[in-house]
């Protein structure tokens, strides 16, 4: 049965399952165990309708609050922590562009503990803001769904897979960027629909990020939700989005500096030092408090840009949609450096003997630079250095 969750006890009840999820994490890492137990306690945790708006039925916690979670979950199992990413990032799709019977049916659902999915990505030479699966217009109304979509983050696990298309009319005409797009809400177990599990990354191994393939599967038009209009004006949908995933590499930071800590405690101390502990060598005190300084430095940018968001979400114009981005792609630039500083940064702290494959400590920087590629900081310095030096609003189409 799904818990109910007061806003008063969501940080609680994150701590304590993320608590849960780290016992086994390095096991569940090591032999690519997928977390079904763990998401199905996520799920009657109540933690996944806390994004919901209270009218609907949910606590409406602020981004504050949100990324908080996300972090705390991250630091006990970063593959866990991405699987509601997406979850989150459309029901305020939903929340944005559904119509009143489509938010009250599937915020109803989320209530009730139903998981959604994200089938988003395509693999090919096409750029990414191009879908080639298709969302076509029958006579009857409804919709059909064909396409091959990769890095369904948590499609396994899902109730509803949330499908980003092209729509089209059977011209034939190959979609471009230009084309519309819209979300279908399948239903995992919909005829057509076929979630393999082949997703093979060094990191991030049990996110079940495989390949969804939709052979004609039939989309009622009630489970269809415009996206493209999303970016005709200012919103927070991309900084929200893009917010999750630097509190993903926040918790990645936090949680390998700890176990640094713990490795620190069982490394044997130089003999140069002159000292009886490792945690007593003044070359491994600087290099903590090296490591604490950037990982400190990306929690505290973390909670500036999740105020920001919240800020702009209450006082919505370009100009805080655009200091909310930038607030956000600031903090993921500093997440990134913090999460493989510190995955690098334990075995500097534990030692040689960190290095064994018993311990499975290379679990965090695998994950770290894994996740780290799913947005590169690269253009996220380009619009950072734009917006100093000239002003430039950040473009709005989701990504920053």
């Amino acid at each position: 049965m799904t818990v109910s969750l007061s806003a008063d006890a969501v940080l609680d009840v994150a701590a304590k399952l993320a608590g849960q999820f780290e016992v086994d994490a390095a096991t569940r890492d090591e032999r690519r165990q997928l977390p079904y137990d763990q998401v199905a306690a996520l799920k009657e945790s109540g933690l996944l309708a806390i994004s919901v708006p209270e009218r609907y039925g949910g606590t409406g916690v602020p981004a504050t609050v949100l990324a908080e979670v996300f972090r705390l979950l991250s630091h006990a199992d970063p593959s866990i922590a991405q699987i509601p990413q997406s979850h989150v990032t459309f029901l305020e799709a939903l929340r944005l562009q559904g119509t009143e019977a489509q938010k009250e049916f599937f915020f109803g659902s989320v209530g009730d503990g139903a998981l959604l999915a994200n089938a988003q990505s395509e693999r090919g030479p096409h750029t990414i803001d191009v879908d080639t699966t298709t969302l076509q217009r029958q006579p009857s109304g409804d919709h059909v769904l064909s396409g091959r979509k990769y890095y369904s983050t948590g499609a396994l696990f899902a109730d509803w897979i949330l499908v980003r298309a092209s729509v089209t009319d059977g011209s034939g005409e190959a979609p471009t960027a230009a084309t519309p797009k819209a979300i279908a809400f399948v239903a995992r177990d919909t005829p057509g629909v076929e979630v393999v599990d082949d997703w093979d990354g060094m990191g991030q191994r049990t996110t079940a990020s495989g390949t969804v393939i939709l052979d004609d599967v039939v989309v009622p038009s009630e489970h269809v939700v415009p996206f493209s209009p999303i970016f005709a004006g200012p919103s927070t949908y991309g900084a929200r989005a893009q917010l999750w995933h630097t509190a993903i590499d926040v918790g990645l930071a936090t949680g390998a500096l700890a176990a640094g800590v713990v490795e620190s405690g069982r490394a044997r101390a130089h003999f140069e030092a002159r000292v009886q502990t490792a945690a007593e060598d003044p070359t491994l005190i600087a290099a903590a408090g090296e490591l604490t300084v950037t990982v400190r430095g990306a929690q505290a940018l973390l909670a500036e840009a999740a105020r920001r968001v919240d800020a702009a979400e209450h006082a919505l114009t370009p100009q805080s949609a655009a200091e909310a981005s930038i607030a956000v792609a600031v903090a993921k630039v500093a997440a990134t450096r913090a999460a493989l500083a510190a995955a690098e940064g334990l075995f500097e702290l534990g030692g040689t003997r960190s290095a064994s494959a018993a311990g499975n400590l290379s679990r965090f920087w695998r994950d770290a630079r894994t996740h780290t590629l799913h947005d590169p900081t690269r253009w996220k310095l380009q619009h950072i250095g734009r917006y100093t030096l000239s002003g430039t609003v950040p473009p709005r189409h989701g990504q920053i």
